[in-house]
């Protein structure tokens, strides 16, 4: 499980840790282990270090000042470095004379002629290290740094964070680096978690300098293979199919009838317990699940105990009684697509919700929106206030998923694909929660784990290609059984 800290949380980390360790014998130690990977990349890239020429970008503040120091260990293992100064008069100056100390060139770039004639040493450059801004920065780049970034065509090293994505949200608002790799120092900022910004952090390489010990509790997490795979629920020498859970599923309708049959699906497939299904569409069900228990509705359903609903009830009235009879029943309940609807529309069936009962809300953008109002751009801000308000674990469906749970923690799973981007996958996901919370699955981590295996069955199922819903069905339990093997607990 990896961890994030907020800018705020790091820096009043540092500050503690400065009272104890001289600051510039933190910043060597940060550089030295920029310097390490830059030279790692150069022996990648070029099959050497010495003679190879590499390009710092150095900006004000203390990340320039990281790059300085780390192209002064560089110049001792014979890298030609240059420093391209875009804050002219504003650089680090104990990194900077460290530079000069060691031979290093030093050239100023403040406007676009200055781009210009720098364009050669940028062109012929094996590596650039990105000492643009520090955590302390927001907004895109500043057109003369854009345009110098524009003109890169090697490899790029950030330090603690690709300039110009913000640190705290991930949001990438303008011109920004798009790195191969990241040095970042003693924790992980969100952006290195969320997208879009996760996706110009490249290979991320944390550097210990003694920050563990002041951080405390990290803001955000986000699960592994091996912690879904260590906690995923199988049957052990004791279970049946009641010990297991049992999951109710109330979903699709004589219209859409698909819901049902993706949800129903889903659920059987995620857990080895029970599944029935209540609602229209129980002939799909039938014929489609065989081992499902069919009832027409909720009141005839049966003990469950746990409940998905929503995928295809409709917002009508016929609905709005589904979601009723759902959620009188005061179990854990997975509640997506109509039913976040139909809450957002009915205020009063929120007086339903019985405190001491988990709701996992798992609306993508839109239906937040109609619940809650806009994302934003800090997604994790926006989920944390969801879920403390109603209550609820909120899952935000994107490429990056955010959970919350009402106490503030959050979870967060960062797509590799966009394979499950497709009309049904919704229902899919609803089935594999709904199961899960069955089986007696802590709500949050429920849907954490449901949306690693649902994004991995989607790559399983697609093997590159585009699939419809009904194809991530059949690669459920196969995701369970790689993030089994990734957890050691299958040869």
């Amino acid at each position: 499980m990896r961890g994030a800290w907020t800018t705020t949380r790091v820096r009043d980390a540092e500050d503690r840790l400065l009272r104890r360790v001289p600051s510039a014998r933190l910043m060597r130690r940060a550089a030295y282990g920029v310097a390490v990977e830059a030279a790692v990349m150069l022996r990648a890239h070029t099959g050497g270090t010495s003679g190879r020429r590499v390009v710092l970008l150095v900006g004000a503040g203390n990340n320039g000042g990281d790059a300085l120091w780390a192209g002064a260990f560089l110049r001792r293992r014979g890298v030609d470095v240059t420093a391209l100064l875009l804050a002219p008069g504003r650089a680090h100056p104990e990194g900077l004379a460290a530079l000069r100390r060691t031979g290093g060139r030093v050239v100023e770039v403040g406007d676009h002629d200055e781009v210009t004639a720098v364009a050669p040493r940028l062109a012929a450059a094996d590596l650039a290290v990105d000492g643009i801004v520090g955590i302390s920065a927001s907004g895109p780049l500043r057109p003369v740094a854009a345009e110098v970034v524009s003109r890169l065509s090697c490899p790029v090293l950030a330090v603690d964070l690709p300039s110009g994505v913000d640190p705290d949200t991930g949001a990438v608002p303008g011109p920004a680096v798009r790195a191969t790799a990241t040095v970042t120092f003693g924790a992980r900022k969100p952006l290195h978690l969320l997208g879009p910004g996760s996706e110009h952090v490249g290979e991320l390489r944390v550097v210990d300098i003694g920050l563990g010990p002041e951080l405390g509790e990290p803001d955000l997490r986000a699960l592994d293979r091996h912690d879904v795979g260590l906690g995923w629920p199988v049957p052990g020498p004791a279970d049946d199919k009641y010990t297991q859970g049992v999951v109710g599923v109330a979903a699709g309708s004589s219209v859409f009838p698909g819901a049902a049959v993706l949800a129903t699906g889903a659920a059987v497939a995620a857990t080895s317990g029970m599944v029935r299904y209540a609602g229209p569409a129980a002939d799909a069900v039938r014929s489609t699940w065989p081992e499902v228990v069919v009832t027409g509705s909720v009141e005839d359903a049966g003990r469950v105990q746990a409940w998905a609903a929503g995928p295809g009830i409709g917002v009508g009235e016929t609905g709005r009684r589904v979601l009723e009879q759902v959620l009188a029943a005061g179990l854990p309940t997975c509640l997506d697509a109509d039913a976040i609807t139909l809450l957002a529309r009915h205020e009063e069936l929120w007086d339903l919700h019985d405190p001491d009962t988990t709701w996992v809300l798992t609306p993508h953008e839109g239906e937040f929106t109609r619940l809650v109002g806009e994302v934003g751009t800090d997604r994790v801000d926006a989920v944390r206030r969801a879920a403390r308000r109603f209550r609820c674990v909120v899952l935000l469906k994107g490429n990056t998923t955010v959970v919350a749970d009402p106490d503030g923690h959050v979870l967060v799973n960062r797509s590799t694909s966009s394979w499950v981007s497709t009309a049904g996958s919704g229902d899919v996901l609803t089935g594999m929660i709904g199961a899960l919370l069955a089986s007696g699955a802590e709500p949050a981590l429920a849907a954490a784990w449901a949306a690693s295996a649902h994004e991995l069955a989607g790559e399983l199922a697609a093997r590159g290609a585009p699939i419809g819903a009904s194809a991530l069905v059949p690669s459920v339990s196969e995701a369970i059984r790689v993030l089994r093997r990734s957890a050691g607990l299958l040869p």
